[in-house]
């Protein structure tokens, strides 16, 4: 019985795997011009995802920053002023990341396709 069960079981196995494979079309492979488009469309979102990030752990970073500041007058000797104004550094540059990555890629460039300039007009004045 064991045996009748084991060849049913392999014979169905082999059933469900000829039927799988007839039913798979081809694979078409990648090359690197494919991946790469991939890779960019994959993180185009990303510059707008680590800005909402950016501003939400400055902001963070800052009331955490003026807590530590308010503990420090409370109690000078417990907690020091240089955690608080860390905290209120590290909030304050992630809070401008975003303006000054906007800027740098005003400065250098959006990555759109660059324009080339066009000669119209060539005269030359010689007497």
């Amino acid at each position: 019985m064991k045996k009748l069960l084991s060849n049913t079981g392999i014979k169905l196995s082999a059933a469900v795997t000829v039927g799988l494979m007839a039913g798979a079309d081809a694979a078409h492979a990648n090359d690197f011009g494919n991946i790469a488009q991939n890779i960019n469309t994959s993180i185009e979102d990303l510059p707008g995802l680590l800005t909402g990030l950016s501003y939400m752990i400055g902001i963070l970073l800052g009331v955490l920053g003026i807590l530590k500041i308010k503990d420090h007058v409370e109690n000078p000797s417990q907690t020091p002023l240089q955690h608080g104004a860390i905290r209120l550094a590290a909030g304050g540059g992630l809070f401008a990341l975003p303006i000054v990555f906007e800027a740098m890629q005003n400065t250098v460039g959006t990555g759109t396709t660059p324009t080339s300039a066009t000669l119209n007009k060539v005269q030359f004045n010689v007497n």
